[in-house]
């Protein structure tokens, strides 16, 4: 942003204030402030969190402050009455913060922020039952977060995502009978996590499967009398697995 390129990085060395125009000199003679140290006028963030955190009754008069990173870390020690009142702030590390203080009920003027990480910060907090405003994120890494959250009887509204890591990330969640529906997903990756977790009757759709990781992982679920079909599989591992599970059940039979 404009307003974040204006100002010196807060980042690159110490940044020593002039103490002899501050403010705040009140402090530095109570020995609550160290010069370049712990300072809240310095333009590193690092010593205004130091300031801060020894001196939180200086944060609300930071709220409106001209350096993003003041108010953003202002906002972690003002008290939240004060930060529930904020309009958005015109900086996304701001609003991050701001999101991830306010209590959960209170995000919708978050939901649909223009930035991804605010959003994300949304999606970890919101309470479950409202992600599903978040369903149809542009971003994927939001659309993942919400993945992880959703309530497994929800899950399925998001089978189809456009995203592969969010359909593996359903894969591992949803129940394992429910499962089928991923069947012919288009991802191997996606295939090969569902037929790690399938029940055994569904596993045994998935042992013609194109991959062959996916048709190992099939060949040790599915029902012995299934994996017959597999005993001359042109991957080594695979055959292995098939040809071990059938002679441990003609020993199990035979006995």
């Amino acid at each position: 942003m404009a307003e974040r390129q204006a100002g010196a990085s807060p980042l690159v060395g110490v940044v020593s204030a002039d103490c002899t125009c501050c403010p705040h000199r009140a402090v530095l003679a109570a020995g609550r402030c160290v010069p370049g140290d712990v300072c809240l006028v310095a333009q590193s963030g690092r010593q205004i969190d130091r300031f801060l955190r020894r001196n939180p009754e200086f944060a609300e008069g930071c709220l409106a402050d001209g350096f993003w990173e003041r108010r953003a870390i202002a906002v972690r020690y003002a008290p939240l009455p004060v930060v529930r009142q904020l309009a958005p702030d015109i900086d996304e590390v701001v609003r991050r913060v701001v999101a991830s203080r306010l209590p959960i009920d209170e995000l919708d003027d978050y939901l649909h922020d223009t930035d991804r990480e605010v959003r994300m910060t949304v999606a970890e907090r919101i309470a479950p039952e409202r992600l599903v405003a978040l369903l149809s994120d542009v971003d994927y890494l939001v659309r993942l977060q919400v993945a992880k959250r959703l309530p497994h009887g929800q899950l399925r509204r998001m089978v189809h995502d456009v995203d592969r890591e969010v359909r593996k990330e359903v894969a591992r969640r949803m129940p394992p009978f429910a499962l089928g529906i991923l069947v012919k997903d288009e991802d191997a990756e996606v295939r090969r996590i569902i037929a790690a977790r399938m029940l055994p009757d569904d596993a045994g759709r998935l042992l013609a499967d194109e991959d062959w990781v996916v048709r190992l992982e099939a060949a040790q679920r599915a029902p012995v009398e299934l994996i017959a079909e597999l005993v001359d599989d042109v991957e080594p591992d695979v055959r292995s697995v098939v040809r071990q599970r059938l002679t441990q059940y003609l020993h199990e039979d035979s006995k």
